[in-house]
């Protein structure tokens, strides 16, 4: 297996046409749990880079998808942009490199009108050109008309069978869920599709001199209420933050009351990944609804 420091060395040589790149030194960053990052020194400046031998192999492709999706939505929130992204070759790791964001305060309520701003790209079907990754967790993402359809077919039922084949559900829990999906076309929202980040916890929200940053995307274009169900489930975010995305574009009545139906989404994602209390949680969620 090649290392890291020449798999990188070479793609960056390749991204950048310059056959004598060298990568003079990384320093490791953590924070992550699915692959090693680091900061890199290089002949041709510093960039941020991650890799990885184990996980989907077009995990960084669809990353560098979603990475520049949002760049193009042109909301004035900080999008590293993509240097080289690549699937593994057999001894060599995956990878991305993207631009290195120096750290910076993160501004709550930039935060909250450049994701407004960001919401507004729109496309003509809720779904995304190619399946994106939350997590490890695969979305499928074939467009759909209807976001009460598309959440039901493309993100729920095929967690939930996951969930069923990897830890276990009974037929009574199965029922909930069933139900909660019946129930979607009388709950949801008729918003537009809407380009969301979507894995948008406070560790993928970064504070950087060129202003907030988004990284690590888990992109779609959704009803956007959908983004706010990760970026309450686990706080981090100052309410200035969503008062400035109301004053930028008003949210739409009752979008509180339908919140955790949003979370159930990722409740199910990380009890897919790593079990424990969030079945119960999610289970708790799904009965409210259904």
């Amino acid at each position: 297996m090649q290392g890291p420091r020449a798999a990188l060395q070479e793609a960056l040589r390749e991204a950048l046409a310059d056959p004598r790149l060298e990568v003079l030194g990384a320093q490791g960053v953590g924070g992550g749990c699915i692959s090693p990052a680091a900061r890199i020194d290089t002949t041709a400046g510093r960039f941020f880079a991650k890799w990885n031998d184990s996980g989907p192999p077009d995990l960084f492709l669809r990353e560098a998808d979603g990475l520049r999706a949002m760049a193009r939505a042109g909301s004035g929130l900080a999008i590293p942009a993509v240097i080289v992204a690549r699937g593994p070759a057999p001894g060599v790791p995956a990878l991305i490199v993207m631009d290195l964001l120096e750290p910076g305060p993160l501004d709550g309520e930039a935060l909250g009108r450049g994701l407004a701003a960001m919401h507004r790209l729109s496309a003509p079907r809720f779904g995304f050109d190619a399946d994106t990754y939350c997590g490890t967790t695969v979305q499928p993402n074939a467009p759909l008309d209807s976001w009460a359809e598309f959440y039901a077919r493309r993100r729920l039922e095929p967690l939930v069978a996951r969930i069923a084949e990897k830890r276990g559900l009974s037929s009574a829990e199965r029922g909930v869920y069933e139900r909660v999906v019946a129930r979607l076309p009388d709950v949801v929202g008729d918003g537009p599709p809407a380009l969301i980040h979507g894995d948008l916890w406070s560790g993928n929200a970064l504070g950087s001199t060129r202003g907030p940053a988004l990284v690590d995307p888990a992109c779609a274009y959704a009803d956007r209420e959908m983004e706010l169900g990760m970026m309450t489930l686990f706080g981090g975010f100052p309410e200035r933050c969503f008062d400035a995305y109301d004053e930028a574009w008003p949210l739409p009545a009752g979008w509180r009351k339908r919140n955790p139906l949003y979370q159930l989404y990722h409740l199910l994602n990380h009890f897919l990944l790593f079990g424990g209390h969030y079945g119960p949680q999610a289970l708790s969620i799904a009965r409210r609804y259904a």
